[in-house]
This record gives C-alpha cells, structure tokens and sequence, in this order.
C-alpha cells in the first residue's frame, strides 16, 4: 500500500484538494479532523491541565486555548507534545485499517507534514499551492483571523517554495476547481497505475 502525505500552507486549498480525493474513492485521513474528535475526547484532560481554563463542558474551546497561545507562542511546542502522539496514534490505526482492507493507497492530510517530519512516514508527497496574493484573500476571509495571527501561522509553516520543491506531485489551486479536481484525478490516476 502506498502512503501518500497531502499539505500545504494555510489558505492554498487543502482541504478542498483532500475532499477531491475522498470523492475519487481514495480514503483520506485529515489530522484536523483527527484534532478535532480528540479535542472532543481523550486529548481534553492534558490540555486542560498544560492551559487552565481552555476545557468547556468537557470540551477545548479552541479560540481560548488560541488566545492563550497568541499571549504566549512559546507554550505551542508543550501543545504540540501532548497532541502530536494521540493524532499519530489515530493515524497508525488508520493505516492498519486500510492496509488490511487491501487499499491501494491512503492519503495522510497533514498540514504540517514537513514541519513535523512526517514527510519521513510516507511514500509520495503532494503539496497544493496557490498564488501569495490568493492565499491571502482566502485566509483573511476566515472568521476570528487577523494579520497577527496569519503572520504567526506563516512563520511557523515551511515556506511554499520549499514545499513544492520538495514535492512529488504539486496542485495548483489558483485556477477554477474544475482545474484543481482535473489535477487531483491525473494524481489519483497515476498512483493507481503503480
């Protein structure tokens, strides 16, 4: 089976790429989500005791543990160290799954795959990408974003450039999504192919 890892900088269409993917039958595991359900779930008691006051009804309340984070960026790494394995181990279960279903391929969304080397637990890299000027107006349309807090995001993330030179496949998201989904369907195509 090969793994194939799927990022790509805030704003440049990931998640649209990914959804395109799920379409086409392939079976995505997006680390957001993953994030999301743990948030929701067994993640919650070491968040809550790393931030105080970031658990409602049982539940991380993601603009506060945002807010405490802005205040103090530093304390991201000591985050990163409670979530990162949980969502590696949902990953792994994920895989085996697949695996023993006889999928071809999986693909691994994964907004920081460079960043956390995960690019080392995959077979073929897809980045998706986008124009500067479009991702910006993407980005900022989000709700609660500021250009404090895109300005964070970006400093964080490996740049664009990098990641599609470290690419195997790269998704230009710029153009219509009928381009975009033709891109994604060349890749699904060619990965099938072996």
């Amino acid at each position: 089976m090969i793994i194939v890892g799927l990022t790509g900088s805030i704003g440049m269409g990931k998640s649209t790429a990914a959804q395109m993917f799920r379409e086409l039958g392939v079976p995505v595991n997006d680390a957001d989500e993953v994030v999301h359900d743990l948030y929701r779930g067994e993640a919650v008691p070491p968040v809550e005791a790393a931030f105080p006051g970031v658990a409602k009804e049982g539940v991380i309340d993601r603009a506060e543990l945002s807010r405490q984070l802005l205040a103090q960026p530093e304390r991201l790494g000591e985050l990163e160290r409670i979530v990162h394995p949980l969502v590696r181990a949902k990953e792994k279960e994920f895989i085996a799954r697949y695996r023993a279903a006889g999928a071809p391929f999986v693909l691994l969304d994964i907004p920081l795959l460079f960043e956390t080397k995960a690019e080392k637990r995959v077979d073929r890299v897809v980045v998706v990408s986008c124009d500067p000027e479009a991702q910006r107006a993407r980005v900022m349309k989000r709700p609660g974003m500021t250009a404090e807090k895109f300005a964070m995001i970006l400093a964080r993330q490996v740049p664009d450039s990098e990641k599609r030179a470290r690419a195997d496949y790269v998704i230009d998201t710029s153009d219509s999504f009928d381009v975009t989904r033709a891109q994604v369907r060349t890749i699904v195509d060619r990965l099938r192919s072996g």
